[in-house]
């Protein structure tokens, strides 16, 4: 089912049907500020492993999840120092994921072996409303099987997983390069994806290794 949602003002009686589906263990596939991502609630274990099986995941690759803003955020991680918050700050929202020591809250379904979570505040408007209503966080990872480049046409998508989820967002047609993944669990803090960097974070880093 493709949707139809005004990215910059987005219709709110079609954010509550998007979280409707959400609730009911439903699979969304959304635009972000770098790439078309398919998403589901943190919160249920049966869409998140129907997602494994979309995308042909192996069980050891885990996913990052979609946040609000920073109060949102730091309710699933913890021990985040002082250092990290205050780059978190300058970049986000925007199109980095950082990772971090999960807390409690997050279930765990989603954490790592090294009990970390990567965590995205995409600086696009229609995908954090649908987490703001929702309550809590989505996954979010590339709309692609594994092993073959995202699409980054709605109606491809649409055409590619119409009888695997239960919505397409259309929105622009994304030619992005993905988030940059920057690990903030522990210091010295590393590059461990380049993706798109406005902030010139990725030279930063390196400059201090």
């Amino acid at each position: 089912m493709l949707i139809q949602i005004n990215e910059n003002h987005p219709q709110p009686y079609k954010i509550k049907k998007i979280v409707e589906i959400l609730n009911n263990d439903g699979i969304i596939i959304y635009p972000t500020d770098t790439i078309y991502g398919i998403g589901c609630s943190i919160y249920s274990p049966k869409a998140i492993e129907k997602i494994r099986q979309i995308k042909g995941r192996e069980k050891n690759k885990y996913f990052s999840i979609l946040c609000y803003d920073l109060k949102h955020l730091s309710k699933y991680a913890k021990n985040v120092s002082n250092e990290a918050y205050k780059l978190m700050r300058k970049i986000l929202p925007g199109p980095y994921t950082v990772i971090l020591q999960a807390s409690r809250e997050l279930p765990k379904i989603l954490h790592s072996k090294r009990k970390t979570v990567g965590l995205r505040i995409p600086d696009h408007n229609l995908s954090r409303e649908i987490v703001k209503e929702l309550g809590h966080p989505i996954i979010t990872t590339s709309a692609n099987r594994s092993g073959k480049e995202p699409l980054n046409d709605p109606i491809l998508l649409e055409k590619e997983f119409s009888n695997e989820v239960d919505a397409v967002i259309e929105g622009d047609v994304l030619f992005s390069e993905p988030s940059t993944v920057i690990d903030l669990s522990e210091q010295p803090f590393k590059i461990l994806r380049k993706g798109q960097d406005p902030y010139g974070i990725i030279e930063l880093l390196e400059e201090n290794v």
